[in-house]
């Protein structure tokens, strides 16, 4: 008995009721069961599901947004639920609509292109990076890649705007045959729906990586009532009830297996449960179902239905234009036998996705080329070459050189677009039809090298294992010694990476000196600030040393790096004039360069200890990173910005800038180390806090071979402890810091070690400590530089020479942007100069150290400054930098009002933290009620805070 247009007249407890089939759920009318559509038609068994899908849709009519993964075995209702779905929205909603289809799982954006297509023509209201974003991700302009993250902005931008004129219901069905760069950025959008009228909904078999964590409707099978009811409405024959029982167990009410199952069985087989006794799970019996039903059909009709599982997009007019080449008449899918299977509409549509999979899966392999053959000779190599290489490749049984180097240039393409995931998959495709030994090993090498910034690292292993075994000359085998070395040190074993960069570039310099150089410098930082490894910052220094000057004078990049390695061979002194060169020539570099190496390069500025050029490279390079949506190194860059923050006194800032690496970890789900999060809570003084922070850190950064985590977790120990004033504590934390740090961090334990030392009576590491400080700072005469030193050194001076340092200190650094380090030299000298009795020029520095903590937030220096003060015998109240009881702001939204408050828009906010504009507001509504404040320019004049605590989600 056939599904296709079957009805079944049911008699049920309240009258009669139509049962109409559709793709494994069953639409009920006018019954007692599911939950109605406003027509009267519901689903059999599924009533509480139908009601979570009206909630959705109501809250959406309201300007909410939900997101909702429906998943389940394959023939349980899934497609039929998103179909209620948009039956619900219509008419007060827009519908989008995409399907993943498994043969177009290698072209980038295929599926989030079928889903934004409707909303393209709204491209022109997003501002200028994303619509370039989208526009390039889509082929409708050419340009550099851009990042996925800033292609899931726009995305959430373009819905956005368009949910601003009607609510949208955006449905995207089997979602586990979605290409990757769509599932990433789709999952990137449905983490970051809140306050538009938008509802995400995905129909999957499982649970992708990309959709964990979101809101879940798990479909599982028909109850028992509901499963004999439908059974009974397909069986010719009334069934013995063990044997009815016995189906409905093994199906566990999978509706599609109910009906499947007895299809083709004799009255007596399906009567005496004789046909039921295949022992194959499901799916398997499910698809085997619809193989007997294809075998049964006559060749010409099994090659259509082949013909149309090869083809993914449904095309009607492309799958025709194929049949004709293939010598498949029109009327072959009126065949009677064609059962349902296939429908001819608007689009080819299978009945159910098991139909396509098993059309294909059993089809002989002549078939298969013959067909994708055909289909790549109707598809237009101008308008849709990608597609077509695909089918060419397909359709090639053995090596093949003309399709390899289509399937390379399909590559490029979707390389340009963004989508690193198809281009490998293109690529590696192309090695394998490829059969010159050279050309093979260029088409591993770059396969590779995809592979791994698509983030398929075993395939990249395999990829450059094939590059190494086949290559040709040396030039060959050194890059794929450095790609391996890149897939190490992105694997996480940051100690074995930076020797293997190393050899790669001393082998590179014969070959591309260019290449090399940049090479070297992404081990050198490798190795400085990732690994800590100071035997390959010396290994790597020497070789630079040894390099040929460029031909065409120095670029940047050549400064930075002849002025690190004279900087660990030769010494501060002698590398000071090449780093300032470096660091003039830096202020402009281009935004590619910075992007590549820009994170390794970074570090002259703290080098020569220039904090307004640290707080300017910081930045720019920050916000760089941040237009070009280059999520995956932006974490590195808000580091430095947000320790120069720190420096700055800018807790507030600094607890923004937090709140967005949390944010930025959450959308790329790359965990990062939070080093500004570390320090902040240090200098806040907030033990409890910061202990735990610190004692995780020290715990995962060890165990993951991180040095340069433990070493700011042990540097924030040391600033917690001095701050609270338990130098025995703060000492050994600073001395193991010091042991381990790297050319910028050791430069700021020094200050902490000397202090620390000097209090607890360890005069011997305290003056090692200074001497190592002086090394450091002598040579760059900046009021940084000479300001700390001269702190650190009133720290171990006496009389007239300790005054004299003081005074030198504060007037130095006065000069500079370090508000902390200033209130830290009046603290010191006032603790001085009580310790000698001069209690009224004591109270002066005590009181100024201690307004200045209290205004920045470092409440254990400002206690410590406070006790002080009343040793003196002032009378003191303690202080804190308080908000307004009304003013409890999460994390978000501090960080929404310390944009706005800087003269953001709201698009530009939504920008940078990854929100839309709409979510911004609504985030400001709540602000305003917070603080008891009605506009933007009242922000201007409100307490914020700075508290650090994680983002909510």
């Amino acid at each position: 008995m056939g599904c296709s247009g079957v009805i079944a007249w049911l008699r049920l407890d309240r009258g009669v009721c139509r049962v109409n089939c559709d793709e494994g759920g069953w639409v009920v009318a006018s019954g007692r069961r599911g939950a109605g559509r406003g027509d009267g038609v519901g689903l059999l068994g599924r009533g509480s599901e139908c009601a979570q899908l009206d909630q959705m849709v109501a809250a959406v009519r309201t300007g909410e947004s939900r997101v909702l993964v429906v998943h389940g075995e394959a023939g349980v209702g899934k497609s039929a639920l998103l179909e209620y779905a948009g039956g619900v929205a219509a008419g007060n909603a827009q519908v989008l609509r995409a399907v993943g289809v498994e043969s177009e799982m290698e072209l980038a954006f295929a599926t989030l292109h079928q889903l934004c297509a409707p909303l393209l023509n709204r491209l022109g209201a997003l501002p200028s990076p994303q619509r370039d974003a989208l526009e390039t991700v889509f082929g409708m302009r050419a340009g550099a890649p851009p990042e996925r993250f800033l292609v899931g902005l726009a995305v959430l931008s373009l819905l956005s705007d368009a949910s601003e004129e009607r609510p949208l219901l955006c449905v995207v069905d089997d979602a586990q045959w979605m290409d990757r760069s769509s599932a990433q950025v789709l999952g990137f959008v449905a983490r970051r729906l809140l306050a538009e009228s938008v509802a995400l909904v995905f129909g999957s078999r499982e649970r992708s990586q990309e959709l964990l964590g979101l809101p879940e409707l798990e479909v599982t099978g028909l109850n028992s009532a509901d499963s004999h009811l439908l059974l009974d409405s397909v069986t010719p024959a009334r069934l013995d009830r063990r044997i009815r029982d016995r189906i409905i167990a093994e199906t566990k009410g999978n509706p599609l297996a109910l009906l499947e199952l007895p299809r083709g069985l004799s009255l007596t087989e399906v009567a005496g449960g004789f046909g039921l006794l295949n022992t194959d799970p499901l799916p398997g019996r499910i698809e085997q179902s619809f193989l007997d039903r294809i075998r049964s059909l006559p060749e010409r009709a099994r090659l259509l239905l082949l013909l149309a599982a090869a083809e993914p997009t449904g095309d009607i007019a492309l799958v025709w234009r194929a049949a004709e080449r293939l010598g498949i008449a029109p009327s072959t899918a009126l065949l009677s036998e064609m059962d349902g299977l296939l429908v001819f509409d608007v689009r080819v549509v299978f009945r159910h996705p098991l139909v396509r999979s098993a059309v294909y899966g059993s089809a002989e392999q002549k078939d298969r080329q013959a067909v994708h053959s055909a289909l790549a000779e109707v598809t237009d190599p101008q308008a849709d070459p990608d597609r077509r290489a695909w089918h060419l490749a397909s359709a090639t049984a053995g090596p093949d050189e003309a399709v390899a180097a289509e399937l390379e240039r399909s590559a490029g393409r979707a390389q340009a677009r963004g989508g690193l995931a198809a281009a490998a998959a293109f690529l590696q495709r192309s090695v394998a039809l490829t059969t010159e030994t050279s050309q093979r090993t260029e088409r591993a090498l770059a396969a590779a090298d995809a592979s791994l910034r698509a983030g398929d690292l075993d395939a990249a292993r395999r990829l450059v294992h094939i590059a190494d075994r086949n290559a040709q000359d040396d030039f060959q085998r050194v890059r794929a010694h450095l790609v391996r070395g890149h897939i190490t040190f992105a694997a996480g074993f940051n100690n074995e990476a930076p020797p293997m960069m190393l050899a790669a570039a001393q082998r590179l310099e014969p070959y591309d000196l260019d290449l090399a150089r940049e090479t070297y410098l992404l081990a050198w930082g490798t190795a400085a600030f990732a690994a800590g490894d100071r035997d390959s910052v010396m290994a790597i220094s020497r070789a630079l040393r040894r390099l040929p000057p460029p031909e065409n004078g120095p670029r940047p990049l050549t400064l930075v790096l002849e002025g690190y390695a004279l900087l660990v061979t030769e010494g501060r002194s002698a590398a000071l004039p090449t780093l300032r060169r470096a660091m003039a020539a830096l202020r402009d570099y281009p935004v590619q360069d910075l992007l590549k190496w820009g994170w390794a390069a970074c570090g002259v500025s703290c080098v020569i200890w220039d904090d307004r050029a640290m707080h300017e490279t910081y930045a720019r390079a920050a916000e760089v990173v941040r237009a070009a949506g280059a999520l995956t190194v932006l974490p590195i860059y808000l580091a430095s910005l947000g320790i120069m923050t720190l420096f700055a006194g800018e807790f507030a800032a600094a607890a923004g800038i937090v709140a967005e690496s949390e944010s930025v970890a959450a959308a790329t789900g790359m965990p990062i180390a939070q080093h500004t999060k570390l320090v902040l809570m240090a200098m806040q003084g907030k033990e409890t806090g910061a202990k735990a922070l610190i004692a995780d850190t020290i715990g995962w950064a060890g165990a993951d071979g991180q040095l340069n985590g433990v070493v700011v977790a042990q540097w924030a120990a040391a600033i917690l402890y001095n701050g609270l004033a338990r130098y025995g504590e703060a000492l050994p934390a600073a001395r193991s810091s010091v042991s381990g740090a790297d050319m910028c961090t050791v430069q700021w334990v020094l200050p902490e070690l000397v202090e620390a030392a000097a209090r607890a009576g360890d005069g011997t590491t305290a003056h090692g400590a200074l001497e190592e400080l002086a090394d450091a700072t002598e040579p760059c005469g900046t009021d940084w530089a000479q300001g700390v030193l001269a702190r650190c050194r009133a720290l171990l001076s006496e009389g007239a020479d300790a005054d004299g340092l003081y005074r030198e200190a504060i007037e130095r650094l006065e000069r500079t942007l370090l508000r902390p380090e200033l209130a830290r030299a009046h603290l010191l000298y006032g603790e001085w100069l009580r310790r000698n009795r001069r209690r009224a020029e004591a109270r002066t520095h005590l009181r100024t150290a201690y307004e200045m903590f209290a205004a920045i937030g470092m409440e254990a220096f400002a206690e410590r400054a406070r006790r002080e003060l009343l040793a003196t015998g002032e009378s003191v109240r303690k202080r804190k930098n308080e908000v307004p009881a009304n003013a409890e702001l999460t994390q978000q939204e501090r960080q929404i009002a310390l944009l706005v408050r800087d003269g953001l828009s709201n698009p530009e906010v939504g920008a940078r933290l990854f929100l839309s504009p709409r979510t911004v507001e609504w985030h400001l509504r709540k602000i305003f009620t917070k603080l008891g404040i009605g506009s933007r320019r009242q922000l201007r004049d409100a307490d914020l805070g700075g508290e650090p605590e994680s983002v909510p989600q």
